[in-house]
């Protein structure tokens, strides 16, 4: 595993925590139609996507005419019963939209209706990222964050195709996964580390296709972007409402560009680069985090150059030697993994402060707790699958797949660029998706689309997982008139409900229709 697995649901939930320039008013839309009222003007929307989505057979009217059955929702495993005033339903979905009478399968979806039903605005969808992260899960822990937004829309959750209750890609087993993770070296240094670095790769992929074959080449971004639209049908907003978190904004900006005409009011926080290629995103990881640990570094008075070589040097000795925690040992590479949990927001250094003296001392239970929450690994040793998904989504994004010998030739470069994160970085671009079962589906994603409604793209300067850069790019790529860029000088992987000038823009966009002038920045 490596830093961008469950590199997104982590800045808003568990142990992290997650003044404004000049504004251009713009008027409030009204009301959508009820939930589960599909209108004419809902249908007539439908039919104005680019030439992408014209190029497939219409969708059959039994799946856009359906109507959810809303019930009380169950607990998840493990965790706790969402509250009464939320409700679950499924959508169907076909497998693949090239052939969208064949094989269908069912798309979780959660909802608490808007407070004020008079000033109600429509639905507003949310994904939290990952890939992976289950927004059926996710979306009612934070309800007291999007509390204000609730009073005038729907707020809808929903767990994409292959993963959680959509038809959730599984590929190891508890015990495999704790197996591999035991003795998993992300940054070999050997021909033997290396072979069995690849080889868990492969393994990895062959038990998905075991468990998940038929659903594998079809978890693809796009494919998630056109349920949306089906479930915004099916939910009867005439315009897509949508909120979308890292991934999420891959997924936002995957939509805008295949239904522009469907686009109500986006907002992208905490942004991918939609130019980046697998080593693009990889390596902006490697900046990312590194200049996170630099600033982590100079807030406790450490020189980072100093701060940087300490930690490495930890990091050599436990590749040497891990240290024992009970039954269990801490890796180098679970070592690292603490480390970067601790990154994605300010309000958690204290926590690296405190596991990096202890693991000075030779414990390592609080680096290990940081790399278990990190992983999904609960007390009992049972993992979520969340890594599962994302697995399965990003090969099928990514067409590329880079040897061993190319992610050793970005070696110097990336531990230039990071002496702590670098080498693992560079490493899992080979890894990630070596010898993956299906091909995958381009280098980068597309975000272009012309004519839609403006778009806001928030990103934040200190963002360790998805540079601050990705949002520029993405403001670019939506094109003139449509990516909104609003800069947040701060740390952490998202803005909203940490930044209050952020929060409130955020909010003006999406309860009144107020968009920012481009270039407006919160500190």
């Amino acid at each position: 595993m490596s830093i961008r697995v469950r590199m997104t649901v982590l800045a808003v939930t568990g142990v992290l925590v997650a003044g404004c320039t000049s504004t251009e008013g713009g008027d409030a839309k009204p009301p959508a139609t009820a939930p589960g009222s599909p209108s004419s003007s809902a249908t007539a929307a439908a039919a104005t996507p680019t030439a992408t989505a014209k190029a497939l057979p219409p969708i059959p009217g039994p799946l856009t005419g359906q109507r959810p059955t809303w019930k009380r929702c169950p607990a998840p495993e493990g965790g706790q019963k969402p509250g009464a005033q939320w409700r679950c339903a499924t959508v169907t979905v076909p497998v693949d939209y090239a052939k969208p009478g064949g094989a269908t399968l069912p798309v979780a979806l959660i909802r608490k209706e808007a407070t004020d039903e008079r000033g109600r605005i429509g639905s507003l969808l949310f994904n939290f990222g990952g890939p992976g992260g289950s927004g059926v899960e996710t979306l009612p822990q934070l309800e007291d964050e999007y509390r204000k937004l609730g009073e005038r829309y729907d707020l809808v959750g929903f767990d994409p195709r292959g993963v959680g209750r959509s038809a959730g890609v599984v590929c190891r087993t508890d015990a495999e996964q704790a197996a591999a993770e035991a003795v998993a070296d992300l940054t070999p240094d050997s021909a033997a580390e290396e072979a069995a670095y690849l080889k868990d790769s492969a393994d990895f992929g062959a038990g998905c296709a075991r468990r998940s074959a038929p659903l594998l080449p079809h978890t693809t971004t796009t494919a998630t972007a056109r349920d949306m639209d089906l479930i915004r049908q099916v939910l009867g907003d005439e315009k897509l409402h949508y909120f979308g978190i890292s991934y999420g904004t891959q997924l936002g900006g995957t939509y805008a560009h295949l239904f522009p005409g469907n686009v109500g009011r986006l907002v992208l926080d905490a942004v991918v680069d939609p130019t980046a290629d697998s080593v693009g995103h990889a390596r902006h990881q490697t900046v990312g985090f590194q200049r996170a640990l630099d600033n982590y570094l100079k807030s406790t008075g450490q020189d980072p150059k100093a701060g940087t070589e300490r930690i490495s040097g930890l990091l050599r000795k436990l590749d040497r030697a891990p240290l024992t925690v009970g039954e269990r040992r801490l890796t180098e590479s679970l070592a690292l993994t603490g480390i970067a949990v601790t990154l994605y927001g300010e309000a958690n250094w204290p926590l690296l402060t405190e596991a990096l003296a202890e693991a000075e001392q030779g414990r390592g239970g609080a680096l290990l707790q940081l790399a278990d929450f990190y992983n999904d690994r609960d007390e009992k040793g049972r993992y979520s699958t969340q890594s599962h998904s994302q697995r399965a989504i990003s090969c099928a994004d990514s067409s590329e797949r880079p040897t061993a010998a190319q992610a050793k030739a970005l070696l110097p470069e990336f531990r230039r660029l990071s002496p702590v994160f670098g080498a693992m970085l560079a490493w899992d671009t080979a890894g990630w998706c070596a010898d993956w079962p299906v091909k995958g589906e381009r280098a980068t994603p597309e975000a272009s689309a012309p004519g839609a409604a403006p778009v806001l793209v928030v990103g934040t300067t200190g963002d360790p997982a998805t540079p601050y850069e990705g949002a520029e790019k993405m403001a670019k790529e939506l094109g003139d008139g449509v990516g909104v860029l609003l800069t947040n000088k701060g740390e952490g992987h998202g803005a909203y409900g940490t930044s209050a000038c952020v929060t409130r823009t955020v909010d003006a966009y999406l309860l009144k229709g107020t968009v920012p002038k481009y270039g407006t920045t919160c500190s």
